[in-house]
């Protein structure tokens, strides 16, 4: 059984261009998986773990080669629920806006929070080694401009961000679905470039 983690990093609900596009890669999901399951998990209705001192010293004991100890397991409790979850899912779906430039405080708060030695990845001799190899990641955003081409592509810090965090963990060939412009041409261009993304949305393979 195949199990897809959503992760939503959009405060806007069905409002939202990202998880309007989100559908149509969940409903090609139930299509080819009728048996799998879907895991939802909202950034902006879960409480993610702080990266407290506590947290940070644990961090700083697994990079050291040292195990997490009765000061620092606690802390680490619910970072290692999320690490676990990420790590059960075959594939993972993330929706996410550009905003600033870049992705909402809330998906980078996530991956600081996962992305952790010797769990999602390790130091070895030949320099950092990815343990989350061979999972599946879709990633859906909308944007405001359009940021394809020209001097604008160097402002896209979104795509870029996380093809280094995701490839950093060992994902190397995410697939990117983009609704641009949303804002900037009006709202004929608007549901155009929508329709367009809804419709690569489709056509994923899962």
């Amino acid at each position: 059984m195949k199990t897809l983690l959503h992760i939503i990093a959009s405060p806007r609900g069905e409002q939202s261009n990202t998880l309007k596009i989100a559908q149509s890669v969940l409903a090609r999901f139930r299509e080819q998986h009728p048996d799998g399951r879907i895991d939802t998990l909202d950034l902006f209705a879960e409480e993610l773990p702080p990266m407290t001192l506590k947290a940070t010293d644990g961090k700083y004991r697994l990079l050291s080669g040292k195990d997490l100890d009765d000061e620092t397991r606690p802390a680490w409790e619910p970072i290692l629920a999320h690490i676990e979850r990420f790590k059960a899912a075959d594939i993972v779906l993330i929706s996410s806006p550009m905003w600033n430039f870049g992705m909402p405080y809330v998906l980078k708060h996530y991956f600081d929070v996962i992305i952790q030695p010797r769990h999602l990845f390790r130091y070895t001799e030949n320099g950092p080694e990815g343990l989350a190899k061979g999972k599946r990641v879709i990633v859906v955003t909308s944007r405001g401009g359009d940021y394809s081409e020209g001097p604008a592509r160097a402002m896209d810090h979104l795509e870029s961000s996380l093809r280094t965090m995701l490839g950093f963990i060992g994902i190397t060939d995410p697939i990117f679905i983009h609704a641009q412009p949303m804002l900037g041409a009006g709202p004929e261009v608007a549901n155009q470039k929508l329709a367009q993304a809804v419709a690569a949305a489709r056509q994923v393979a899962l």
